[in-house]
């Protein structure tokens, strides 16, 4: 199944850029549409993710919120915040490595969806999150060659319609001798200039 391999991609790719993550930025501000939070501070994204990843096992378990309850409300990252969050990604890799069964469907906050699109949809969120994450601290960061094959391929041709869900912001431009992330980047809506003004 592509979308598993996609999901392995971008969960690894998210890992590597969390796991960067020193204890000082984690109370730098962050983007207020990236998390629920008012002004969300990067801990709060980073708790986002780790709540993302503690529901995924339940999730491809086909459980649903209300079974669930609030087993996965409060402070999931306590005093090691990137070490809980490692501890809850090893869990998410080890249940999408298992065989699954791409039709199955699962139930999520917005509509029941099949394991297939599930991964799609938590694909996208990791993987453009960990390329924002990184923009955002001003490090010098590219997605892995290979996820960005992988999204090209499995997202690619749905861009427009994720686009018409709300799912991507509108098609932003990029040079014309951008690379291949660039111009991925920019169909999804999210490349934006390094403050210098390079790529």
């Amino acid at each position: 199944m592509k979308q598993k391999e996609l999901f392995l991609q971008a969960d690894a790719a998210l890992r590597s850029v969390i796991d960067r993550i020193t204890p000082d930025q984690l109370d730098e501000p962050a983007p207020t549409d990236w998390a629920v939070t008012p002004n969300p501070t990067l801990r709060d994204v980073v708790a986002a993710h780790a709540r993302d990843e503690a529901w995924l096992p339940d999730v491809l378990r086909g459980r649903t919120i209300e079974e669930a309850g609030d087993s996965y409300n409060g402070d999931l990252l306590g005093d090691d915040p990137i070490g809980a969050y490692d501890r809850l990604n090893d869990l998410a890799t080890a249940a999408v490595s298992q065989d699954l069964d791409p039709e199955k469907i699962v139930h999520l906050s917005y509509g029941d969806f099949s394991v297939r699109e599930y991964l799609e949809h938590v694909s996208i969120y990791r993987a453009f999150q960990a390329w924002s994450i990184a923009r955002q601290l001003g490090w010098d960061y590219a997605l892995p060659a290979a996820l960005v094959e992988s999204l090209e391929e499995v997202v690619g041709p749905q861009i427009d319609g994720f686009r018409a869900m709300g799912v991507f912001p509108a098609e932003v431009p990029v040079p014309d001798d951008a690379d291949r992330e660039t111009r991925l980047l920019g169909r999804v809506g999210y490349w934006m200039p390094k403050a210098d003004g390079t790529k």
